[in-house]
């Protein structure tokens, strides 16, 4: 399907992903994971979305049997090692949306009803990553009513938990890092915010975070899983530690603490169709108030300067591409 692209959220870390250092990326290729975009034109066999249709374009393509790819990106479902199969996927799908048009995958777009009608573009077009937060928050049940921290809430991943959260109508959502002034931020949304700054000792961290029925991990790369094993130390009985970002580090969940306290350890990768229209869904009713987010908006006529202003980006602040 083609599609005019309105707007593109520029990750922090696609500095990296340029320079090799996220993973290999099918080049020569547009980069691009996700956008908000308006439908231009669809095969004969597509039916889901019609041309003038706003559309997110999650770039998650599943093939089926645990082959998934991001388009455009890097990143690889099931094992993350990729297959024949995969690799016979992004020879066809390998372009993204950092562009003024795209050519998308139908199994990519979600309809966004209503959307025409939305009047800050800049700021939907973080919606991909509320989704990929609240896919996460979902694998541990319903957030309404529960204390939930998130680990890396000074990311942008981890500032999209927290907005979702509150949204969802967490008790308290803790948010946890070590920016103080992105800390700051968080706490300034509301009284149901609580911040911890990481001291890096594990046993004071964990206090400082908990007691939580659930964690959502959304750190970076770390030099240790520190931070991590702390969110899995602060909660409760029957809590749920989910993992939803980037942490290279193998953890060392001890046995029997786990089986005694019957808590969860849950991994999420990326979204699906479901989560991405209940998460538009509370946009549109106004229960996720994007007004905290932080745009700063950029074109396509200096790409250096885009990524050099992405990777300074943190917490609610990031930039968007809009062709």
């Amino acid at each position: 399907m083609l599609v005019e692209v309105l707007a593109a959220h520029l990750p922090a870390y696609t500095k990296m992903v340029v320079k090799g250092n996220r993973g290999g990326l099918p080049v020569p290729l547009t980069l691009g994971p996700a956008c908000i975009a308006r439908v231009i034109d669809v095969a004969p066999d597509v039916f889901h979305v019609a041309p003038g249709d706003v559309v997110v374009d999650t770039a998650l393509l599943d093939a089926g049997g645990g082959d998934e790819i991001l388009v455009g990106w890097v990143g690889l479902g099931g094992s993350g090692a990729g297959s024949e199969r995969t690799a016979r996927i992004r020879t066809v799908w390998h372009d993204g949306v950092f562009a003024e048009r795209a050519l998308c995958a139908k199994e990519t777009l979600v309809k966004l009803p209503g959307a025409e009608n939305y009047p800050d573009l800049a700021r939907l077009s973080f919606l991909p990553w509320l989704c990929i937060a609240a896919a996460g928050l979902h694998a541990a049940g319903p957030p309404a009513g529960r204390d939930v921290a998130v680990i890396g809430g000074t990311g942008q991943l981890g500032g999209a938990a927290v907005l979702t959260a509150l949204a969802e109508g967490a008790a308290t959502v803790t948010a946890v890092g070590r920016n103080t002034d992105a800390l700051n931020r968080l706490g300034e949304l509301g009284p149901r915010v609580r911040t911890h700054r990481l001291t890096g000792d594990r046993a004071t961290d964990a206090a400082g975070i908990g007691p939580v029925d659930v964690a959502l991990d959304a750190l970076g790369a770390t030099p240790t899983a520190d931070a991590t094993m702390a969110a899995y130390d602060s909660l409760r009985g029957r809590g749920t530690l989910v993992l939803i970002g980037g942490v290279r580090q193998d953890l060392a969940i001890p046995y029997g603490d786990l089986m005694r306290r019957r808590l969860t350890l849950r991994g999420s990768w990326m979204s699906d169709d479901q989560t991405v229209t209940t998460v538009w869904n509370l946009i549109r009713s106004g229960l996720l108030d994007l007004s905290a987010l932080e745009p700063l908006t950029v074109g396509l006529g200096d790409p250096a300067a885009a990524l050099e202003l992405a990777e300074r980006t943190t917490g609610l602040g990031f930039v968007t591409l809009v062709p």
